[in-house]
């Protein structure tokens, strides 16, 4: 058993089995049936262009995730564009998330709390859905959870010249990680409320406040101009009582595990870590969404490191209590996961499911290029839906974009720029046969651009339906011109 492995060995087992072990889970269902949906195709088109491009489209849309593009460019470049070079490197960062976490834990409540926690991160359905994402709030959960591990470290050693390597370290993952979303500066009030709770001394409030505002301050310039293309998030409904639901269960299940951490806690303890971890970023996020709406649980998913945490060190509590009586009781930490995995069986299939996200534009691309013809054309509601032809350009071969007046390359944007509705309307009514990719029934709104507007009211006044396949959220309508 463990309790036989030197201390070296447990210590590298401490975060090399729940690295693994979350590695696993995510290179489980990666290619969920080869698809691929539209705020990963957003980052699927955008990384195939140049650099250049890119960098002048975000002075235009999406400078939120610049850096992230760059990456992911530069990923594409060396492996090829494809749904695992997109996805493994949110897999890679939240097995690193899931190894930060079994340090903390192992560090603050010992090697079974460290090893509960680092296996829990990956089992949590919040991170099993971003855990296959082509998205940066993977990377930055395992920044913030090296940031937190950082942190622990430095306030265990206390203050020393030796010291400023790991702060500087601190500043620059925090940086990284704004870079990344600026939103993840939340972990910093969240790491002064540990700082309060622990009574730090004068000396690490006053470093942590240089390197928390030095972070800061490097990405206000971001923050400043993103601002100027809040309009991105403009569909964000407005918070409302049941949003605080899963808000709320999150935050009862992280007191129960403060809770178990209770009896053993020192000025230094999970509990101190984890529950600000987990608690302030929320608290954080509804805050800032009673001013402009912005509650998506992506934004905070680092948080769930906290939730881990806690969760680890209330397993860690439990192995304690049973020892004295079972000498195996430390089979109870994978008994548990084991057991936890078995509940979750459904959460796990269904997130590697292509159904798991409202879209696949994959899916509609192979229906196009199956019922398109020669001298067919295509149009796009909205025009956002075009991602599925810049994601599987070869599918729209042969076919004519009839509303687009510039490419989203030409223009710096996502979707490019579409003519004004009396263009589109003549350049329909010149047509025999028009393909319509839009979204599923059960999804589908009312257009709401004039220029959508147009292209449904020529449609319907001039074409007849001949084929309609919808597949994966997404829709497919062959129109022909009557008479």
């Amino acid at each position: 058993m463990l309790c036989h492995i030197s201390a070296a060995r447990r210590g590298r087992l401490v975060w090399l089995v729940p690295f693994l072990w979350t590695l696993a889970l995510g290179l489980w269902g990666l290619s969920r049936q080869d698809s691929v949906w539209r705020d990963e195709a957003a980052t699927w088109q955008v990384a195939g262009r140049p650099a250049g491009e890119i960098w002048r489209m975000l002075g235009n849309v999406d400078a939120v995730h610049g850096l992230y593009y760059l990456l992911m460019h530069g990923l594409f470049e060396v492996f090829g564009a494809s749904t695992t070079t997109l996805r493994l490197p949110s897999v890679l960062a939240v097995a690193a998330a899931a190894a930060c976490v079994a340090l903390i834990g192992s560090r603050l409540a010992g090697f079974w709390a460290g090893l509960g926690g680092g296996l829990a991160l990956g089992l949590l359905p919040a991170v099993q859905f971003y855990l296959q994402e082509g998205r940066p709030y993977a990377l930055v959960a395992a920044g913030a959870g090296l940031s937190t591990l950082l942190l622990v470290s430095l306030l265990e050693s206390g203050p020393g010249r030796r010291a400023w390597p790991r702060w500087t370290a601190y500043g620059v993952t925090v940086l990284v990680c704004a870079l990344l979303n600026w939103l993840s500066l939340l972990v910093l009030p969240a790491h002064a409320a540990t700082l309060w709770w622990v009574r730090a001394g004068r000396g690490v409030l006053l470093r942590w406040a240089a390197y928390a505002s030095g972070a800061a301050a490097g990405a206000l310039p971001l923050i400043l101009f993103s601002r100027g293309q809040s309009d991105q998030v403009s569909w964000i409904p407005p918070l409302t009582w049941h949003m605080l639901i899963g808000p709320g269960i999150l935050l009862a299940i992280g007191g129960l595990g403060a809770w178990a951490d209770r009896p053993d806690r020192k000025n230094l303890s999970a509990a101190a870590v984890g529950l600000p971890l987990l608690a302030v970023p929320q608290l954080g996020l509804i805050g800032l969404s009673l001013v402009q709406p912005l509650f998506l649980d992506r934004y905070v998913l680092f948080s769930m490191a906290g939730l881990a945490l806690l969760i680890g060190a209330a397993l860690g509590a439990a192995v304690r209590a049973c020892s004295p009586r079972f000498p195996a009781a430390g089979l109870l930490v994978p008994g548990v996961v084991g057991a936890a995995v078995v509940a979750l069986l459904p959460v796990e299939l269904g997130k590697r499911a292509p159904a798991s996200r409202v879209d696949d534009v994959l899916a509609v691309a192979g229906e196009v290029d199956r019922l398109k013809g020669d001298g067919d054309a295509v149009l796009f509601v909205p025009a956002a839906r075009r991602d599925t032809a810049l994601v599987s350009p070869g599918a729209f071969t042969g076919l004519t974009d009839l509303a687009l007046a510039r490419t989203p390359v030409a223009s710096a944007t996502l979707k490019g720029e579409e003519a004004e509705p009396a263009r589109i309307r003549a350049a329909l009514l010149g047509q025999r046969r028009v393909l319509l990719v839009t979204d599923a029934a059960e999804v589908a709104k009312a257009p709401s651009a004039e220029r959508d507007k147009a292209k449904a009211a020529v449609l319907r006044e001039h074409f007849t339906v001949v084929e309609d396949r919808q597949v994966r959220g997404r829709r497919v309508t062959v129109y022909e011109r009557r008479g």
